[in-house]
């Protein structure tokens, strides 16, 4: 079974040390941290920096839990697990490219445009994670190094997953399907008897 540890482990530890009379081995259970690290924090030694986190505002123990333990030195803090999966993040992560690869965006843009022209840059934003003025500079041909840019692919070049690409040009195509109407075919007369 995996233990489900706290946000902010050690500013965790160092509240529970300094703020309740738990023991180093129980605050080192709850928190992941090795029984001596909390000593040490306990000395003064180890995360002398870290401002201590109450771990009640982020709802993941509450004062009944923190009693009951201290009370049994045997007994092993519990994160509440209600209160933390009611905590959700609403904002998106932006999508971090490596600085080694950061160069290689121009490329895989280029890429994008020149086999999937009807490509939209909301869809090359989701796979390069880039800029509108980035992806505009690069169509237009306008961009400070367009002589050096070489069309290579987004996969080869790290900047997305196979699967990601396939999710977006799979959606590219049919879009483009769908934009393009079909031919209507004109039916011959009946011929007359």
């Amino acid at each position: 079974m995996i233990q489900e540890l706290p946000l902010m482990r050690k500013a965790t530890a160092v509240w529970l040390v300094e703020n309740t009379s738990l023991t180093f081995s129980q605050i080192a259970s709850f928190c992941g941290l090795h029984e001596l690290e909390v000593q040490g924090i306990a000395d003064g030694d180890v995360a002398s920096g870290i401002i201590g986190q109450n771990p009640f505002f982020s709802g993941q123990l509450t004062r009944e839990e923190i009693t009951r333990c201290e009370q049994n030195p045997e007994s092993r803090l519990v994160i509440n697990k209600s209160a933390g999966s009611q905590v959700k993040s609403t904002e998106k992560a932006s999508k971090y490219t490596p600085i080694a690869r950061r160069q290689d965006k121009p490329d895989g843009i280029s890429y994008l445009l020149k086999y999937y022209p009807e490509i939209t840059n909301g869809q090359i934003k989701k796979l390069v994670g880039t800029t509108d003025k980035m992806i505009d500079s690069i169509r237009s041909r306008a961009h400070w190094n367009m002589k050096g840019i070489k069309p290579r692919d987004v996969v080869l070049l790290g900047l997305c997953s196979q699967s990601q690409f396939n999710d977006v040009i799979s959606q590219v195509k049919s879009g483009a399907e769908e934009e393009t109407p079909k031919p209507v075919k004109k039916r011959k007369p009946a011929a007359k008897k």
